[in-house]
């Protein structure tokens, strides 16, 4: 923490502060910033080992309008420790909107440590648009700039700098600033400038931070300065929870709140609900043979996340205002906006109210700064019964009602017709509502071939890769195969046969999947006796995850255990018929629980059946870092159940034969 506190030395801060402006970046240079005093800060490569690169400046400047209207410059003089970094750094892109925004590339050069040039300028420079893709297309009015370097080799710097401006935001007023500290490597130098007017009341959000900015205000301009030396190295650690006490942030936005950008959402789609004749009279026909409100809702669910093709279109405004009903109808595509107001309007016909949710679709929101770009996706609530029901309709797999599971949880603005807003909670489900069952079973002969069923069932948000695999209608071939692959997940070799799937697309129908299995090689033989080998992965391997966790350096990040087994159930099933008097040795028995999830293993036989069940069970909430101890504790118990196979053994004496 001492070293965070010390003065932005080799970066000429207090000129900057006795200016009480902003740098003025220029293509020969930044004034504020000595670069043969930022080269002199080159590491040996020795000290670092474990890093590719260190980071010799780090280096941002903003200047703010009170329009929305923003300018910022970012430096970057990064030092190749290790060849495996050059290809990184010997191609540079950069995006921009050319609608809107201005890019501009200040300078890209390699230098020795001692200054001396290697490449003055990018041997190659083009600009180019981002290409669509072709499964879920993007259509975008941004474009590259692309940069080829040369000289990029271990033991040069790359110094580079770009500046970005926004001419001319959709939103008047609205900007969003973010800047890390500690991006991952050693930062020598990191410093962050942002140029507002006085009387702009922006939000200021720190995180983490071990330094305190510095403020100058002259001539109605408010400059802040955060500025440290040395950040530490930040070593990347296993299931580390996106909140923690370790990343150092600096988010800044403008003094709008969720209600402006609901009301200038709703502006921009009060004139996309009105439907045209032929999309009513599609409406209709989709649900006059519904035999209740909620089969007319599912209905046009259906027809709009799965008959209206997913096109991503964020041309300009495009991106924030959904195009017409009847555009999307007619054209048969549409983005999340605009299956969002297709579905609502179609509702509305229904007299079933229903509105437009914004969101992050990766849930990412942070909510003390409102801001446009926070959002980049969104889904529609149905009113019922004085509740909200929420629905993707870009999920098309997902039954009316479940979200992915990316969105549980997560923060929403729900806007109404006339600009209000509520903000809302996406419901969270409950662990065991997704959940995976695997149910093995049959009977095994003497030879040690084995003859059965396998049976896989899917609910939740873990339907959906399922689901998934059997999306296409399949012939006989496609059944073959998936019934194959089925059986040989689970026992080498083996073959598949007589699958009975259901329809991917069907959202009532139940994710269930059945085939038969035979295998010549369930059990080997071992003198008399037999050595069945088990189907399902063996937990053993997690003391070795356990040994690593505790011969790791002290941990800092807090412990998210959904990184681990997810949030939702999983349950196997072995049940075998065994030869007549054959016995098995049985395992023991394995139970496990604590706060990063349970584990439970229990062998059995009953006369001549075995019975192996598996329950693994995840856990939802983060667990700060001192709970390491108690992490390593629990997977070294579940690693005690590394049963990999069986033994049976072969009765000693015939049967007796049946009266």
């Amino acid at each position: 923490m001492v070293e965070l506190r010390r003065t932005f030395a080799l970066v000429a801060a207090l000129p900057l502060l006795a200016r009480a402006q902003s740098p003025r970046i220029t293509p020969q240079g930044d004034p504020s910033v000595k670069a043969d005093s930022i080269y002199r800060l080159a590491v040996d490569p020795k000290d670092y080992p474990d890093y590719p690169v260190a980071i010799l400046l780090d280096d941002g400047v903003v200047r703010v309008e009170a329009d929305g209207q923003t300018s910022k410059t970012y430096r970057t003089i990064v030092q190749i420790l290790k060849p495996e970094a050059e290809q990184r750094y010997q191609e540079q892109t950069f995006s921009y909107a050319p609608k809107h925004q201005r890019l501009t590339v200040n300078w890209i050069r390699v230098v020795k440590p001692n200054g001396d040039v290697v490449s003055a300028e990018p041997s190659h420079v083009q600009d180019s648009d981002i290409p669509a893709e072709r499964g879920d297309p993007v259509y975008s009015d941004q474009k590259v700039r692309r940069v080829s370097l040369s000289g990029v080799k271990a033991g040069t710097i790359v110094d580079y700098s770009y500046t970005t401006e926004e001419l001319k935001p959709f939103l008047a007023r609205d900007f969003l600033l973010r800047w890390r500290v500690n991006s991952g490597p050693l930062v020598r130098r990191s410093r962050y400038v942002v140029d507002l007017p006085e009387g702009l009341k922006a939000r200021v959000v720190e995180q983490n931070l071990g330094f305190a900015k510095t403020s100058q205000v002259v001539n109605g301009r408010r400059i802040d300065t955060w500025a440290a030396a040395d950040v530490p190295a930040v070593r990347p650690e296993p299931l580390a929870a996106d909140s923690n006490g370790v990343t150092m942030w600096i988010t800044i936005s403008s003094p709008l709140g969720w209600n402006d950008i609901g009301a200038w959402y709703a502006t921009n789609a009060q004139s996309r609900y009105a439907l045209s004749a032929d999309v009513e009279r599609k409406v209709a026909a989709l649900t006059a043979g519904a035999k209740s409100l909620d089969d007319s809702i599912r209905a046009v669910h259906r027809w709009v996340a799965q008959d209206i093709r997913y096109v991503s279109i964020a041309l300009g405004l495009g991106g924030y205002q959904p195009r017409t009903p009847d555009e999307v109808v007619r054209t048969g595509f549409g983005d999340c906006k605009d299956k969002a107001t297709l579905f609502v309007a179609a509702l509305a016909k229904l007299g079933v109210p229903a509105f437009p949710v914004l969101l992050n679709a990766f849930g990412r929101v942070d909510r003390r700064v409102p801001s446009v770009d926070q959002f980049n996706h969104v889904i529609a609530a149905v009113k019922r019964g004085g509740h909200y029901e929420f629905t993707d309709l870009t999920a098309d797999i997902l039954p009316y009602g479940e979200l992915p599971y990316s969105e549980q949880g997560q923060f929403g603005v729900l806007v109404h017709p006339d600009g209000a807003i509520e903000e809302v909670t996406f419901p969270k489900q409950p662990l065991e509502h997704n959940a995976t069952a695997t149910s093995i079973s049959g009977a095994l002969a003497e030879d040690g071939s084995f003859k059965g069923a396998v049976i896989e069932t899917a609910a939740g948000a873990r339907q959906i890769r399922l689901r998934e695999r059997m999306r296409h209608p399949l012939d006989s071939a496609a059944k073959t195969n998936i019934a194959n692959a089925l059986a040989r997940s689970y026992f080498e070799g083996a073959q598949g046969d007589s699958l009975q799937a259901f329809d991917g697309l069907d959202l009532t129908a139940t994710p269930r999947v059945r085939a038969l299995i035979r295998t010549e090689k369930a059990a080997f033989p071992a003198g008399e006796n037999l050595i069945l080998q088990l189907p399902f992965r063996p937990m053993g391997s997690l003391a070795v995850a356990a040994r690593e966790l505790e011969n790791a350096p002290k941990r800092r990040f807090s412990i998210d255990p959904e990184r681990f087994w997810g949030y939702g159930v999983s349950q196997t099933e072995l049940r075998v018929q065994l030869p007549a008097g054959w016995t098995a040795q049985l395992p023991k028995d394995v139970t496990a629980s604590s706060a990063f999830g349970s584990y439970t293993a229990e062998y059995r036989q009953s006369g001549a059946e075995l019975t192996v069940r598996h329950r693994v069970a995840g856990a939802g909430i983060v667990q700060p870092p001192e709970r390491v101890r108690d992490l390593v504790n629990w997977l070294r118990a579940v690693a005690q159940d590394d049963a990999r196979m069986i033994v049976l053994e072969k009765p000693k004496t015939a049967p007796l034969p049946k009266p």
